[in-house]
């Protein structure tokens, strides 16, 4: 196999041409595995197990993060395995799912729900194709709420597919409309790229209308 780097993402002043999400693009072609890491340590693991893949890898790096991401990193050999996520904050009230750069925001959400009491699961995808089916409907199954976030604009974004996917699967688990907090369907702005990013308030809001709505 190959392994391809590629950087992607917002980056906070990068514009129309230097900050689009291409995952939902290359997840539309079979055979390449896409991986995107939420961090230095993950990026590590899962850049040396894309090397190691006997198939082709798209490996998406999250700009911001370059800059941004401070974390202490193993100086040994290990490799995370593709196709698995990784559930980052236990909770029982409701499903949150990210991958890349989205996961700071995330997190940064799921503590400001917690101050509502909303106890948040937080799920990193790390690889969008193939993605972890079970270990998100293992947790949808028992918060009965989905929330799926993700830069690149909603419309055919890989949330869709998630989404798709997990009302099939745990539809009769449900108690509230699944939410998508994404990026609009416009081209990437430049001088509003913080009313464009799905940012934590966006997230919380998400968080707190499927509560409700459960009640």
């Amino acid at each position: 196999g190959v392994t391809l780097r590629a950087p992607c993402g917002a980056v906070g002043h990068g514009g129309h041409y230097h900050s689009q999400s291409p995952e939902s693009y290359l997840a539309h072609t079979p055979g390449i595995v896409v991986v995107m890491p939420r961090g230095p340590k993950s990026a590590k693991g899962l850049l040396l197990s894309a090397i190691r893949s006997k198939d082709p890898v798209v490996f998406l790096e999250p700009k911001a993060l370059y800059r941004a991401a401070i974390e202490e990193v193993p100086e040994g050999y290990y490799e995370l395995p593709l196709g698995n996520a990784e559930v980052i904050r236990e909770g029982t009230d409701v499903t949150v799912v990210g991958w890349g750069g989205q996961l700071r925001v995330l997190e940064a959400a799921c503590n400001l729900a917690a101050q509502d009491g909303i106890s948040a699961e937080l799920i990193d995808l790390q690889t969008i194709v193939p993605w972890d089916v079970e270990t998100v409907e293992a947790s949808v199954r028992k918060t009965g709420k989905l929330i799926v976030s993700h830069e690149a604009p909603i419309t055919c974004g890989f949330g869709a597919e998630v989404v798709a996917t997990l009302q099939d699967k745990c539809f009769l688990s449900l108690e509230a409309p699944i939410q998508r907090v994404c990026g609009y369907d416009t081209p990437f702005p430049l001088v509003f790229e913080k009313q464009y990013i799905p940012d934590e308030l966006k997230n919380l809001e998400a968080m707190r209308f499927v509560t409700q709505y459960a009640q």
